[in-house]
């Protein structure tokens, strides 16, 4: 346990993540009194694979070789107030457009009005990073102040040395943002999990009074 600045950071255990509820639009998501971190990126990029190396599971975040199954958002509870959301990803395969239209309306707002949401989890397949879905997170992110963590994903499909080029070329790009931060990662290998967890509780773990009291705020005044 290390103490910062009037807030306590603990170490979680993300292998207690449980499914809490699967919701459509915003309005329907877990009361929005809670501290929460979303993983976000294109379809097909590894983010259920990602959730399931994080917690230690095969079954709890569903992965298919179809993109786009994911097409709700989805919570994933740690412990009391403290969540994992997986979002709807972007760029779904035999999907009608006005169908997409209707998931990217919701996934903006709820990145634009989430009050819970501590930061986001941005995974790209190191093969094919920064694609237009990438950097409309990235703006958003700058525009927002919201922080961001690029998870490259699949890095156990390039040798070694290719990916860490890979990473230090997306590190320069966005070093001119404090908020924004880029590692490697593979779920096949489990590289990169003790990373991410350690980043997630800089998020997630710290017991900050000042953040719940803002959100509490926010809540009543939307409220009345």
């Amino acid at each position: 346990m290390t103490e910062t600045n009037n807030t306590t950071l603990r170490h979680m255990n993300y292998r207690k993540a449980q499914f809490v509820t699967s919701a459509p639009t915003l309005k329907q998501c877990p009361p929005d009194n809670a501290r929460e971190v979303a993983f976000a990126g294109r379809s097909n990029a590894g983010k259920s694979s990602a959730l399931n190396a994080l917690t230690g599971s095969s079954k709890l975040a569903r992965t298919s070789k179809t993109p786009g199954r994911t097409q709700l958002i989805n919570f994933f509870a740690i412990e009391e107030n403290r969540y994992l959301v997986d979002l709807p990803g972007y760029g779904y395969a035999k999907v009608p457009e006005a169908m997409k239209i209707k998931w990217q309306k919701h996934l903006d707002d709820y990145l634009t009005n989430r009050e819970s949401l501590a930061g986001v989890v941005l995974l790209m397949d190191i093969r094919h990073p920064m694609k237009e879905f990438d950097r409309m997170i990235l703006q958003w992110s700058i525009q927002s102040h919201m922080p961001l963590h690029i998870l490259l994903t699949k890095a156990d499909k390039l040798k070694s040395g290719v990916g860490k080029q890979a990473l230090n070329k997306l590190r320069n790009e966005v070093k001119e943002y404090d908020h924004v931060t880029v590692q490697l990662f593979s779920s096949l290998k489990k590289t990169g999990v003790t990373e991410l967890a350690h980043h997630l509780d800089t998020w997630l773990a710290v017991e900050d009074e000042a953040f719940f009291e803002e959100v509490d705020d926010d809540v009543e005044a939307s409220e009345e």
